[in-house]
């Protein structure tokens, strides 16, 4: 441990030991929980280390550590060039530009760089390992640019940016969003400011699928998170608009029995339960034969991105117990070159959640659609104004809605399928699964967005259904919405109060209102 250390809360993640999972990942890029290199981590650096100085200096052909890189890979390099070989690789492939990418997703792929080392797949030094996990425990995170990755050979620009901070060449941001030189952080930390590298070090260092995986991880967790938050908000809308909870009948949804789908139905049982809202128009004499395929088959819509996030998942266990690098460290001593460094795997499934995201969120604007418009509310005034005509209620707030809704198809076109050839057609075919991560996040934070508007007009609405009172749990998220939003109808500033509302359902605070009655929902 080095002088001034600055760990983040929570307990340590030791490297090394055991694949990351996407929470840890999700801790330690925001919570900035520390890392360690555990007893099996120098262990596996140091062997593999010493298979690529036992082959350094040989006349054989290794890629990346006796030639050229890329289209270059047949050009032969001079054994004392070596080492400036790997300088001049990552002085050259940071090339990255546009704006900077969030500290979090920074901090991801630094992290996973930083495990992919502890496997002993990749021949850095174990003092390189330590600059690294430095940086992540001080605080310090690098400047890397939104354009520059292909997720052909891995996200090599980003991961560039990083390697040339490791070395005291790039800039950082100091904990407190100041930049400073790299090399400056690296004399607050107590190291040298400079650092040379050392052969094949260059190329482990950006070769990899980390910055892709990053956001892969981290959205896992987001969408676990919201997930239920829909579910939570479904039930609202169902009260709202007098719909039935029979059709989330069990036997029901057995019939045809997708894992999601029976998990989403199960929670809206459980949220709609001793709804006297439900219970109203249960009757015969109730008018209503099917509700709209946004409240009835909501369901199947939610349950079918369930399932897909589940996918996803299985994948990035897999890509989170792997070892990314070219040429890799075998355990025979051979240093072989691969195609593991290829984001088709992960740039795939960052599509399919991006679709996933932009259906769910297209739902959840019909149903609030519906809400505002008086011929099918069943009784609501129109737009959920106080005197409409002279009050447009939630008129634009819809709007806004939309307006995602549409960007969020827009998102949803495939990354994956874009390939472009580059390095004199040498990588001529890349994954882009750089581009995928990058919008599958603001496709998030839309979904994020619009059914936190949901949640705000549903609960309006469920106001104006008094003296009938919803379920105890819908009953317990429009009091804790009641805490930030206050329950006013004439028109007003509604930005605000979307605003706080999205930080209620970003923060899971939606769906902990409703645990609260409820217990955990699935």
């Amino acid at each position: 441990m080095v002088a001034g250390q600055d760990f983040g809360p929570g307990p340590t993640v030791v490297l090394g030991e055991r694949p990351l999972t996407a929470d840890e990942v999700a801790a330690v890029a925001r919570d900035r929980t520390p890392v360690e290199l555990g007893d099996a981590a120098r262990e596996n650096i140091a062997r593999a280390r010493a298979v690529v100085e036992d082959h350094a200096g040989s006349d054989r052909a290794i890629y990346g550590v006796s030639t050229g890189f890329g289209a270059l890979a047949h050009t032969s390099i001079d054994p004392d060039s070596r080492d400036a070989l790997q300088l001049s690789l990552v002085r050259s492939h940071a090339a990255g530009t546009g704006d900077e990418v969030e500290t979090e997703v920074v901090r991801a792929l630094m992290l996973l760089r930083l495990q992919t080392f502890t496997t002993g797949r990749t021949g850095v030094r174990l003092s390189t390992a330590e600059r690294y996990a430095a940086l992540l425990n001080h605080g310090f995170t690098p400047v890397v640019r939104e354009y520059g990755s292909l997720g052909c050979s891995g996200d090599l620009a980003p991961l560039a940016h990083c390697a040339l901070a490791v070395i005291g060449e790039g800039p950082v941001r100091t904990p407190d969003g100041t930049l400073i030189d790299s090399s400056e952080a690296f004399s607050r930390i107590g190291l040298d400011p400079t650092y040379a590298l050392a052969a094949k070090e260059g190329l482990a260092l950006i070769n990899g699928t980390d910055g892709m995986l990053g956001m892969l991880a981290l959205t896992l967790v987001d969408l676990d998170r919201l997930l239920a938050t829909v579910d939570v908000a479904t039930a609202m809308s169902v009260e709202a608009l007098f719909g039935t909870d029979r059709v989330f009948a069990d036997d029901v949804q057995s019939v045809r029995a997708h894992r999601g789908q029976v998990a989403s139905a199960a929670n809206l049982r459980t949220l709609l339960g001793d709804s006297e809202i439900v219970a109203s128009h249960r009757g015969e004499e109730c008018s209503i034969v099917q509700d709209a395929y946004s409240l009835r088959c909501a369901p199947q819509v939610a349950g079918a991105v369930r399932d897909t996030v589940e996918h996803a998942r299985r994948v990035a266990e897999v890509e989170l117990g792997s070892a990314i690098d070219n040429p890799v460290v075998l355990d025979d001593g051979r240093i072989e070159s691969n195609g593991n460094f290829h984001g088709a795997p992960v740039g795939y499934v960052l599509d399919f959640l991006a679709i996933a995201a932009a259906d769910l969120a297209s739902v959840s604007e019909r149903r609030s659609d519906r809400m505002l418009d008086p011929s099918r509310s069943h009784g609501l005034p129109a737009f959920l104004g106080e005197d409409p005509g002279l009050d447009s209620g939630f008129m634009i707030a819809q709007y806004t809605q939309a307006a995602m809704v549409s960007e969020l198809k827009r998102l949803a076109a495939p990354a994956s399928v874009d390939s472009i050839p580059s390095s004199a057609m040498q990588e001529d075919h890349v994954s882009m699964g750089w581009s995928a991560g990058r919008k599958l996040r603001r496709a998030v934070d839309a979904l994020t967005r619009v059914v936190a508007v949901e949640v705000l007009i549903a609960a309006r609405a469920l106001d104006l259904r008094r003296p009938l009172t919803p379920a105890p749990a819908t009953s317990a998220v429009v009091e804790a919405l009641r805490e930030e939003v206050p329950a006013v109808g004439r028109d007003r500033h509604l930005s605000p109060e979307i605003d706080a509302a999205v930080e209620l359902v970003r923060s899971g605070a939606v769906r902990r209102a409703a645990e609260g009655v409820v217990g955990p929902l699935g």
